[in-house]
């Protein structure tokens, strides 16, 4: 089936249509390196006006490559706010000794017990409910016991000591007692060897095998990891083959994104189409995954057309686009040209994580013609407030920003690898640790999945972007204090007043559900919101038939008293199953007539190629 693949074009700017100027024309230039030897600096597109600048960045993005990409010395400045209001607070330090003998007590007191009663001894700590190192029946055995009740005593002693010292910054707090438990869980008895009952075991009974195998399977990831390539499995799940499968077709293409319209599967179709805004943090088709956790699928066969943008995975080239560029070459063309190829319907507007971030901007921008062009908004783990924005916060201020700036701006990106790392390490127990205990030390691998798969299909973010949302969205949270502008006017979120559904996750830390409940008081819209089962990505592919899944539902008026989340976690319907079907008979209420399913408009464009495009395939 082919398209009416169109080239790029300016959309219209006016308030009544979508946006107000056209997309700023875009500068490529030099890299920062790319001068003479002689002592005047160039007069580049990057703001660097003097040698010493140039050599202050230059300084800091080689530092970074060393680091990790963290500031050493916004962690330095961290805990030396922590030490030195910790040397002035005596009465702290009086009271940590006291807990320190206690818990020295409470243990030996234990040890004598578990010795006399060894393998049925209640513990003397129970370990937090996330936390599943110590699971095995393995530690419940002596010695392996003593080390894991110890271990966990000491870890609670450090969350004492790190939490609670008067005058201390909250954010340094935060920094400290996680950078502490990062620490800790290093030297957790489970990351070593002979301290682990459950790699001796393995060791034992296999004749050292599993280390022979967990010796191969680090070569074979480390080789894998120098070249590029994906991790051991991904290969599994092609792009357009095993994942990313529903019918479709790349309808318009510009140099940020590719807008797929899939194909219908019934006869007739909801008048409002679904255009969906993924995150540019990721690949789209996490929304198309298999076949039978597809949500774009599901969505087809609830008689909906559906459009997805795919978004380009940035170059050194792309270094100069900005959070207008991405709204003007992404979403607001993409709307103007979902609308043109539907005769001038309602859109249904879904964001997801970024996405969603974007979609909120550009609906605030929009004002009144928000609701004359879109029918409904939805937002998967979307956060508008980024005040309380989770553990990601932690790698959020002025001297990680900064490094994280001049490392992009050497290389006019922030790579896929620098990106990944600072998310494994807020789950580094799951993501880190235990993954290298069965990896490399029980030589076990686990089996990879499309999600998987998908994850390690990373994508760059380009430098202007990415130092534009990290300074303005989560530094000085611009758009919910009403200091955002666009198209130079500032927005508000009060002035959405389309129709909203909003869906949180229980367990993400990437957006806690609190803090996408925020967008009750940010905007003046009728909301339904939704608290689901599962993490960031887990809880938002959440297919029908899935089993364990669960859902929290209640819908606002626009008028209604505004309530805290704890008070909405106990007026919710809690109902059992995937929240999708609650998601899609919430569009069909807010939709109007039916019509016969749309075809995809014929043309000879040489260029028009199905789903999923060439800018999915990008690395």
């Amino acid at each position: 089936m082919a398209s009416d693949l169109k080239p790029e074009k300016q959309p219209s700017h006016s308030l009544e249509a979508l946006s107000s100027r056209p997309p700023a024309r875009l500068k490529t230039g030099p890299l920062p390196f790319a001068y003479s030897s002689h002592l005047s600096p160039p007069a580049d597109s990057h703001s660097v006006t003097t040698l010493g600048e140039v050599i202050d960045r230059t300084v800091r993005a080689n530092a970074s490559r060393y680091t990790g990409g963290l500031s050493p010395i916004g962690l330095w400045l961290a805990y030396a706010d922590w030490a030195m209001h910790l040397a002035a607070s005596p009465g702290k330090q009086g009271h940590l000794r006291v807990k320190a003998v206690r818990k020295a007590i409470r243990y030996l007191t234990w040890l004598g017990t578990a010795l006399q009663r060894s393998g049925d001894c209640p513990d003397c700590i129970d370990p937090l409910p996330q936390d599943k190192r110590f699971a095995s029946d393995a530690w419940k055995s002596w010695p392996f016991n003593a080390l894991a009740q110890g271990f966990l005593l000491s870890q609670q002693w450090w969350h004492n000591a790190t939490t609670g010292v008067k005058g201390v910054d909250a954010d340094n707090e935060a920094i400290v007692t996680f950078a502490t438990r990062q620490v800790l869980d290093w030297f957790a008895p489970t990351n070593i060897p002979w301290l682990n009952p459950d790699v001796l075991e393995a060791t034992l009974s296999s004749g050292g095998a599993n280390l022979v195998n967990g010796y191969k399977n680090f070569v074979e990831d480390w080789e894998r990891l120098a070249g590029g390539k994906p991790p051991v499995g991904a290969e599994a799940f092609p792009v357009g083959e095993r994942v990313a499968t529903t019918p479709g077709q790349v309808v318009y293409r510009n140099r940020l994104i590719e807008l797929i319209q899939y194909a219908p599967t019934t006869e007739k179709v909801h008048s409002e189409p679904i255009l969906i805004t993924p995150a540019w943090i990721m690949k789209y088709y996490i929304l198309d995954l298999s076949p039978e956790n597809s949500l774009v699928r599901y969505l087809t066969d609830q008689g909906f057309t559906v459009f997805m943008i795919s978004w380009k995975n940035p170059g050194p080239e792309d270094r100069d686009l900005g959070m207008n560029d991405y709204l003007d070459l992404g979403f607001r063309t993409a709307l103007e040209e979902v609308r043109e190829r539907c005769d001038d319907h309602k859109v249904h507007a879904v964001g997801y994580c970024l996405g969603g971030t974007l979609l909120s901007i550009a609906g605030a921008a929009m004002r009144a013609a928000c609701h004359e062009q879109l029918a409904s908004l939805s937002f998967f783990a979307a956060q508008a407030d980024f005040k309380e924005a989770g553990e990601l916060t932690l790698f959020i201020n002025e001297s990680q920003i900064t490094l994280l700036e001049d490392m992009m701006w050497e290389q006019g990106f922030l790579d896929t690898t620098q990106m990944s790392g600072a998310f494994q390490i807020l789950r580094s127990n799951d993501l880190v640790f235990s993954r290298n205990l069965r990896t490399y030390l029980l030589g076990e691998r686990d089996e990879m999945t499309d999600m998987m798969a998908w994850n390690a299909d990373a994508t760059r973010m380009p430098h202007k972007m990415h130092g534009e949302y990290l300074r303005k969205l989560f530094l000085n949270n611009d758009l919910a204090e009403g200091r955002m502008r666009v198209d130079n006017r500032p927005i508000f979120l009060s002035d959405i007043r389309t129709p909203i559904f909003a869906l949180g996750t229980e367990r993400d830390h990437i957006a806690p559900w609190k803090s996408v409940f925020k967008l009750h008081r940010l905007t003046d819209a009728e909301m339904t919101f939704v608290l689901a089962s599962g993490g960031h990505n887990g809880g938002v592919v959440s297919q029908p038939g899935r089993s364990g899944r669960h859902y929290r539902i209640l819908t606002s008026a626009h008028d209604a008293p505004h309530v805290d989340p704890d008070t909405w976690l106990e007026q919710a319907d809690l109902r059992d199953g995937s929240w999708w079907p609650a998601w899609a008979d919430w569009l069909a209420s807010h939709s109007t007539d039916r019509e016969t399913a749309r075809v995809i408009k014929d043309s000879d464009d040489s260029c028009a190629d199905r789903a999923p495009g060439r800018y999915v395939l990008m690395h």
